[in-house]
């Protein structure tokens, strides 16, 4: 499966029931926690006020979790610009529609989420796009923090430090906006 491909539950499910395979790595907005179901990647954690979400559990590797933390130390290391790794996520219909377009997102480009709105027939849902924005569970491999208001402003970031890791991001790629 793609970035751009997802099943059909709720995001709170992934979290929900422990991870059959963990790893986590380092990384320039700190520790990064990544979950699988052994073929794809479900979950992408960065580490808040110093925890993660499964931050208690032992590390369990699958092969796919190997690639996944390849592809971003290379990101991070400017040699990366899109992500090839399998990811099956669960959310909603429409939740899945908003991921399936960021996973289109070229690097070091933005949309806005009235953009994301129109491509997927909800043009006047600023909050619901925002909502399936911020619900992504498998950030920067599918890139919610390529989205801005219309005026190029960071609204907000449900991912790290919130606004301070979107503007390291944007930074990172050379997206211009404004905080």
């Amino acid at each position: 499966m793609t970035t751009a491909q997802h099943s059909s539950t709720t995001r709170s499910t992934v979290r929900g029931s422990a991870p059959v395979f963990l790893r986590r790595t380092n990384s320039p907005l700190g520790r990064i926690e990544l979950l699988s179901d052994g073929t794809s990647i479900t979950s992408l954690a960065i580490e808040r006020a110093g925890s993660l979400p499964w931050g208690d559990r032992p590390e369990n590797t699958a092969p796919v979790l190997e690639v996944a933390l390849t592809q971003l130390a290379e990101y991070f290391d400017g040699r990366r610009t899109e992500f090839d790794v399998p990811v099956d996520v669960t959310g909603t219909d429409f939740q899945k529609k908003i991921w399936a377009e960021l996973s289109r997102l070229p690097y070091g480009s933005v949309v806005s989420y009235g953009f994301l709105g129109g491509v997927t027939g909800r043009a006047t849902a600023g909050r619901a796009v925002g909502g399936a924005v911020g619900a992504n569970p498998v950030p920067i491999i599918v890139p919610c923090h390529r989205v801005l208001a219309a005026n190029g402003r960071i609204t907000g970031f449900s991912a790290g430090e919130g606004i301070a890791t979107k503007a390291w991001l944007l930074d990172h790629e050379g997206i211009e906006h404004r905080s």
